[in-house]
């Protein structure tokens, strides 16, 4: 292992949630809360762009994943999008620029019926 590999080891984060384009997240810095727009690069060097809608001003920030100015990041919804780069959205206004929520289907198992016991049970 090289020196620099070394190095962007030591100060990667442990926990570091996914990110996808579409997400929604809350960051703890100093801009919150906002949609990811993108996501970039790798390990050490992997950045996310948030964008964010506030008086009718969008503003986007990029930030790195393993900054130390980071606390923590919440991902609060999984965005539904067939794109990597969300920049369609800087053109879109109020309910336009909003992004369906991405679901998982959850196989819900079937509760067993109580009255069928059969007659070598009740022995």
């Amino acid at each position: 292992m090289n020196v620099i590999q070394q190095l962007e080891k030591e100060q990667q984060k442990e926990k570091v949630p996914a990110l996808r384009a579409g997400d929604t997240v809350r960051v703890h810095a100093k801009v919150v809360e906002g949609t990811v727009i993108r996501v970039t690069g790798g390990g050490l060097r992997m950045n996310f762009t948030v964008r964010r809608v506030t008086h009718g001003v969008g503003v986007e920030r990029t930030f790195m994943i393993h900054s130390p100015r980071i606390d923590k990041i919440d991902v609060l919804r999984h965005g539904d999008v067939r794109q990597g780069r969300l920049y369609y959205l800087r053109g879109k206004v109020g309910k336009e620029a909003r992004i369906r929520e991405r679901r998982r289907l959850i196989h819900e198992e079937e509760p067993e019926e109580e009255g069928s016991e059969t007659a070598a049970d009740t022995e």
